[in-house]
């Protein structure tokens, strides 16, 4: 086997040896900042230099934002990652007629396709750390995620026409929303996950400024494998295995410990996933 002679930086090859360091691509950036945070770490430096290390890098990719202090419970603050459909970066579901919605399997509008795949429930239980943990009623949650091939609708090629898989909900008297959806794919480079975002009220939506709070749900690992042993999901197998909570780069901060949702339910008859997400509406959002 020939061998690989592609000059390095920090000790990982550059994918684009032609070229400056300083233009090796997003990917080979963040892999770099990535190394120097855990770096930092090694050496006992404090959160403050941490954040610096944070701060060189700043882009729309699906790789984590600073997360925000967990000492409160607060749900830390994630990127909303290249395919939010919010009108951030290109196309806005949240414009559209239709998106208050429990069921997202299906497209709306326009659209015509249904997503495909093992059954999930999605419970999120908002609430406001600003009054004491009181239920969050009216806030409205956007939540979109992959489907079982890894394809983002508005954005991957097959699926640009739909928008399924994106819907929004009002939160009721107990801080709850549901969605009705299918399991999403893992695809390389990222743990299986669920984006949502927080909105004030539903008026709000269409302003993707006006977010309290921009986060991830974590799927847990031993249903993540039995639903990716199932037709449909083959990809998501080699995906899986090349990645953990503790290497994802969002996640892999505190291995998802206030994002990891819980799960009853099996694949004959599907998942519910519930998670508590407690936002602080005194503060300002860093995620998105």
């Amino acid at each position: 086997m020939a061998q690989d002679r592609r000059p390095t930086y920090e000790g990982r090859r550059l994918p684009r040896p032609g070229e400056e360091v300083v233009d090796q691509g997003l990917g080979f950036d963040l892999g770099t900042l990535l190394s120097r945070r855990r770096l930092l770490r090694g050496f006992g430096l404090g959160a403050a230099a941490i954040g610096l290390a944070a701060c060189s890098s700043n882009s729309s990719s699906d790789t984590a934002a600073p997360a925000a202090s967990t000492a409160s419970g607060e749900i830390p603050e994630e990127t909303a990652g290249p395919y939010p459909g919010n009108g951030s970066n290109g196309p806005d579901v949240l414009e559209q007629s239709g998106v208050v919605r429990s069921d997202i399997r299906s497209s709306f509008g326009t659209g015509s396709g249904t997503a495909e795949g093992v059954p999930m429930t999605l419970e999120l239980t908002v609430l406001d750390l600003a009054k004491d943990n009181k239920p969050f009623a009216g806030a409205a949650v956007y939540v979109w995620h992959c489907d079982r091939a890894g394809q983002y609708s508005m954005y991957s090629e097959a699926v640009r026409n739909e928008n399924y898989l994106r819907g929004v909900q009002i939160a009721d008297a107990s801080g709850k929303v549901t969605f009705t959806s299918i399991f999403p794919a893992c695809y390389p480079g990222r743990w299986p996950h669920v984006h949502f975002e927080v909105y004030p009220s539903q008026a709000d939506i269409t302003d993707a400024t006006r977010t309290i709070a921009t986060s991830q749900v974590a799927l847990p690992e031993d249903t993540s494998e039995a639903v990716y042993a199932t037709a449909g999901y083959e990809s998501s197998v080699t995906a899986l295995a090349q990645v953990s909570l503790d290497s994802d780069n969002v996640f892999g901060d505190d291995s998802g410990a206030l994002q990891l949702g819980a799960v009853t339910g099996d694949v004959a008859n599907g998942y519910a996933v519930a998670l508590t997400v407690k936002v602080d509406t005194t503060t300002t959002p860093t995620g998105g």
